[in-house]
């Protein structure tokens, strides 16, 4: 079985053909809300012929959180994917996950996935960190149940907003400077980038996990998303690097959905 997996982010969009928990392929392209239909059937075809598994598919899951490219996707799949069975992770679509939270619908679908994905993976208790557009925490209890979490600015735009707010600032190169205590402007908002969000994370973690009253030994970190790269290796509290986290999940949703 080869499914296409799309999660649709607020920068980005990560694609891929996953076969019972393997990814065979991947690619990550802009998530443009001005695209069309007819546009992201050409962006869509166009990676899969890179492959030999363009005709081998055996279904499509999506998740997405920004609604005018969930539209446009509603419409090429119904029009180019028609014949293949499809799941759309929202309202209604059983996930196998409980919402423990004051309003459910308000959880993005990529966090819903992300938490389904480390509670069958890792089991919990689990603290999924997904550093893309937000940072965001989500928590899954001993149970397996998703009991919350939290949303910090992501890395990129932290630095773009230091760039243009800042009379004497630019955008730099996100990159791990020389040492902590910076010789140079660029290196500065370097250190301030890479170890500062560091710090962020291992400080949630460390409050969620009392929170949840275990010991730190016993909560799975999961690392995912775009930029993690940039400070996995600096956090001491992350016991996981999942790139895939979003795709093996929505691999999970479709299964549940799909017999």
């Amino acid at each position: 079985m080869t499914l296409l997996c799309a999660d649709v982010g607020n920068s980005h969009t990560v694609l891929g053909l996953l076969d019972r928990g393997e990814v065979l392929a991947h690619w990550r392209v802009a998530s443009d809300e001005r695209r069309t239909a007819d546009e992201w059937a050409i962006v869509v075809r166009s990676l899969l012929r890179e492959t030999s598994l363009e005709h081998a598919l055996s279904g499509v899951a999506l998740c997405a959180t920004v609604p005018a490219v969930l539209h446009e996707w509603r419409d090429m799949l119904d029009r180019s994917f028609a014949g293949l069975p499809q799941v759309i992770v929202e309202p209604g679509v059983r996930t196998g996950i409980r919402l423990r939270t004051d309003n459910p619908r308000e959880v993005g679908a990529d966090r819903i996935v992300n938490s389904l994905a480390a509670a069958e993976l890792y089991g919990g208790p689990a603290i999924v960190v997904d550093f893309g557009t937000a940072t965001t925490f989500d928590v899954v209890d001993a149970r397996g149940d998703y009991v919350g979490g939290a949303i910090a600015p992501g890395i990129d735009i932290s630095l773009e907003a230091l760039g243009r707010r800042g009379a004497q600032l630019r955008k730099v190169e996100l990159m791990r400077p020389r040492s902590v205590i910076a010789k140079n402007t660029v290196e500065a908002l370097q250190s301030g980038m890479v170890f500062g969000f560091a710090s962020q994370v291992d400080g949630l973690v460390e409050r969620m996990t009392a929170e949840l009253g275990v010991a730190p030994g016993d909560v799975h970190v999961i690392a995912t998303g775009g930029l993690a790269p940039v400070v996995v290796d600096e956090c001491r509290t992350l016991t996981h690097h999942q790139p895939w986290l979003t795709l093996l999940g929505l691999e999970l949703v479709f299964d549940r959905n799909v017999e």
